[in-house]
């Protein structure tokens, strides 16, 4: 179909950094999750810190989502209650 983008052919990896323990890594698409909500501050990434094992939430832009969902990153549409 036009204009849907087929999860890529060679595995893609992210480089995020740690807030807790400051660690810089790579992670695979498996290892994120992408949330997209009705604003900013609902849209954000998560992963678990591979270092420390922190759960990581970071806001995620529209470049960002572009990015993630180019990757083959699983994302997750929230609904509004209004």
């Amino acid at each position: 179909m036009p204009g849907m983008m087929s999860p890529p052919s060679v595995p893609v990896l992210f480089k995020a950094a740690c807030p807790e323990c400051q660690a810089r890594c790579e992670l695979s698409a498996g290892s994120l999750r992408l949330a997209i909500g009705a604003s900013r501050r609902t849209t954000f990434y998560s992963f678990t810190c591979p270092e420390c094992g922190s759960a990581v939430r970071k806001p995620a832009g529209e470049r960002i989502v572009e990015l993630l969902t180019g990757g083959g990153v699983r994302t997750l549409r929230l609904h509004s209650t209004v």
